[in-house]
């Protein structure tokens, strides 16, 4: 769809967020959208004009109360008289007004943040994001989530998309050079900024640093482009530093639309953002420097620093005199002609390869489309609760298959995590993610959200603590007093111990709308207690539509650990619990076994850090042959690639044999809990007894019945792990009946 676009910013003077509006909305234009431009107007008005966009004066360039209402009202018939399909806003006061109106008229809102804005005095306040915000670095997107909590997925990255045909290295120089008076062999300096106190430090500090460049550049000439609210100040220092020079070293233009025309004149270019990807694309040597901090000299070795802070160097070391001061001197007095050319035929590479005016244009195209989406279909809010954020492979995994099942429902399907660790669950699986303990993050979560999912895993069991139970049994509460509704998805229940924990569990799961349960003796429990059994569903474990890493990147995996890899491997996953003593020492004595008489290389896998590793180690230091501990923190689909390349594997850990059986690899497991004994029952798979009755010669007879009859194991599996992946979707199918109000 071809949407009419209405731009709003400030104004249309010099600035790179200024540039970046009228480069999108003539880029836009040739790919026929129909584009609209409303601000207090400036310099670039006529430009616009050129390229067949209207311009409206909206006076947003001020926090006044009767601009703004003026603003308010101008812009609302704008919209109606316009028909307008989407507001993208570009800063924060066009933000706020085109926010409120949204309100009232309902169009699709997009916002752009290009650069990073204070917060405090309420101003916070006075920001709006809209539907969908792009962003122009990644340091401003992961701004946006720590100060505004908005959603990654609400988050488009895109780029300040430079005109590589209007800055080039063959713009004619001409006009500028006769202007000001240039001759070719003169070294040239040019540096563009707005000349505002926020924005004109490196303005200072080249005025203060000319006669010491000077004296060391014979003839250099220096062009400072741009005006704003210090410019008469740094006018009058450049004229007294001219007067001790005895000629002109300093050229301040003042603002400036030919800002192409003005770079190509340069030898060596300062600034930052815009202006110094501009100069980059005009193939001159840049100095990148401004009030945020100091790059320096660009090159390839600056490229990934760079572009984390979209050319502006927050985060960076600071601009001072003398660091200034040594680079400009290196790029005029130790760098050759062709060195600069090099140089600046490197940056011009890279504005094609990554900063085109197309892409920035795809990128906004990407948010309008899904804004509007967004706009005109019924979208879906859950929160999802579990044991996520405490290192445990089994339930990050149960994590990510629900949270993987439910987005491939439609874009509209948005999903929350409650996680011990917020931050690392959306850095590291980019999943939206709030503090499972921050009362007031989860209670927001819940209220804005259609359902609440307590999510996978054995979450109502009083065996580890009645703590845990309470919890769980909590949020479920608190989902129920905000009439939201409440789905127990692929719950393994049990065991719940406690008569007072039992009746507590009864009166709060059949206030649930429905429930999964990832078994049948999960389903009997529930029965048992006097749960309604009409809300009950037996399906199977999310994890059985996980998938792994490739068997090729396991191994790389696994030759980083250090495992050799000259015979087959038998994975052993561990896990502490009581009265362990006797098992430790029967089951090294199994493990060493396995080693002498089958040739094979133990390998220990920890499904829970550090825990599984402490347990791990017990039973190596029990055991007279050689064996090896994956000490690594992987994510679950590397772990399930490296046991992929098990020959079979041995496991207390449901989710290893969960794992094992995704991957059609034959498994003995052990008994601490009925819930491996259900999985092994269902899978078909050899059971080694509980942990008291674990007999060694028995279960090396199994072991011995695998390494004959691997085939028939791997194919029995294949046809287990199948069936159980069918019945696994079914959680996210009675996800969806109940949010689309249908009987289960």
């Amino acid at each position: 769809m071809k949407y009419k676009i209405l731009m709003t910013l400030m104004g249309l003077e010099i600035g790179g967020a200024e540039t970046h509006v009228v480069e999108l909305s003539k880029e836009l234009k040739k790919q026929g959208y129909d584009i609209i431009v409303a601000s207090n107007g400036g310099v670039y008005e006529k430009e616009l004009e050129e390229a067949g966009i209207r311009h409206y004066r909206v006076p947003m360039n001020q926090r006044n109360v009767l601009k703004m209402l003026k603003s308010y009202y101008l812009l609302k018939k704008i919209v109606k008289k316009e028909q307008i399909d989407i507001v993208h806003s570009h800063a924060r006061i066009p933000g706020f007004i085109c926010g409120r109106l949204q309100k009232r008229m309902k169009f699709t809102f997009v916002t752009s943040a290009h650069w990073v804005f204070y917060t405090g005095m309420g101003l916070k306040y006075l920001t709006n994001w809209g539907q969908k915000v792009i962003a122009v670095s990644e340091d401003i997107r992961q701004y946006l989530m720590d100060n505004y909590h908005v959603r990654s997925e609400n988050i488009f990255v895109t780029i300040n998309g430079i005109d590589t045909d209007k800055f080039s290295p063959e713009t004619d120089a001409e006009n500028i050079r006769k202007g000001f008076h240039l001759k070719r062999e003169e070294p040239t300096l040019v540096y563009v900024s707005r000349m505002d106190e926020s924005r004109a430090m490196v303005a200072r500090q080249l005025i203060a640093i000319a006669p010491k460049l000077a004296e060391k550049i014979p003839g250099l000439r220096m062009l400072i482009v741009g005006g704003g609210d210090v410019f008469e100040e740094l006018l009058e220092k450049s004229r007294q530093v001219n007067a001790g020079l005895g000629r002109e070293c300093i050229t301040m233009t003042g603002a400036r639309t030919d800002i192409n025309e003005l770079v190509s004149v340069a030898d060596v270019f300062v600034g930052v953002s815009r202006a110094a990807l501009e100069a980059m694309a005009a193939g001159k040597t840049v100095i990148v420097a401004g009030n945020e901090g100091y790059i320096g000299l660009f090159g390839e070795e600056k490229l990934e620093m760079a572009q984390e802070n979209n050319f502006c160097c927050r985060g960076c070391e600071m601009s001072e005199e003398d660091k200034l001061y040594r680079d400009v001197v290196h790029a005029f007095c130790d760098m050759t002609t062709e060195d600069r050319q090099k140089a600046g035929a490197y940056g011009r590479e890279v504005i094609f390869r990554y900063y085109s005016v197309t892409r920035m244009a795809q990128d906004s195209v990407k948010a309008y489309d899904a804004a509007w989406k967004e706009s005109h279909e019924k979208q879906y809010h859950v929160v999802m609760s579990g044991y996520y954020g405490f290192n445990n492979t089994g339930d990050e995994a149960i994590m990510l298959s629900m949270h993987k099942n439910i987005q491939e429902l439609g874009d509209n399907y948005h999903i929350t995590v409650l996680s011990n660790k917020p931050r690392e669950t959306k850095e590291k699986y980019g999943i939206e993610a709030v503090y499972r303990f921050g009362v007031r993050d989860v209670l927001r979560a819940i209220h804005d959200s259609d359902a609440l999912l307590s999510g996978g895993g054995s979450l109502l069991q009083d065996s580890t603590s009645t703590r845990s139970l309470m919890y769980y049994l909590s949020i479920t509460v608190a989902a129920k007093l905000m009439r939201k509704k409440v789905m127990l998805y692929a719950n393994g229940i049990g065991p719940v111990s406690g008569k007072r924990n039992r009746r507590l569990v009864k009166q709060v799961v059949n206030k649930a709308d429905l429930i999964t349960l990832r078994e049948e003796n999960s389903y009997e429990e529930l029965l048992a207690m006097g749960v309604n059994p009409k809300k009950c569903f037996v399906t199977a474990d999310p994890v059985f539509t996980m998938d792994g890493i490739s068997k090729q990147e396991a191994y790389i995996l696994l030759e980083k650990e250090g495992i050799p890899l000259d015979k087959p491997l038998v994975v052993v996953s561990v896990r502490n619990w009581r009265d362990m003593d006797k098992f430790i020492i029967r089951f090294a004595k199994l493990c060493d076994t396995i080693v002498q008489k089958y040739d094979r290389t133990i390998v220990f896998l920890a499904m829970q850090m550090p825990n599984d590793i402490t347990i791990s180690e017990k039973v190596q230091k029990k055991m007279e042959q050689p064996a090896y501990i994956l000490r690594g923190s992987y994510s679950p689909g590397e772990v399930m690639g490296m046991i992929s390349t098990a020959d079979f594997i041995l496991s207390m850990r449901l989710h290893t044999l969960i794992f094992a059986a995704r991957q059609h690899v034959p498994l003995v497991g052990f008994v601490y809990d009925p819930k491996i004994e259900y999985y092994l029952e269902k899978l078909e798979m050899p059971s080694g007894g509980d942990l008291k009755t674990f007999r060694l010669e028995q279960t090396l007879a199994l072991v011995e019945d695998i390494i004959q009859n691997k085939e028939s194991y791997v194919n029995r599996l294949k046809a287990k792990a199948e069936w159980l992946n069918q019945k696994a979707h079914r959680n996210e199918k009675y996800l969806m009946r109940l949010l689309e109000k249908k009987k289960p």
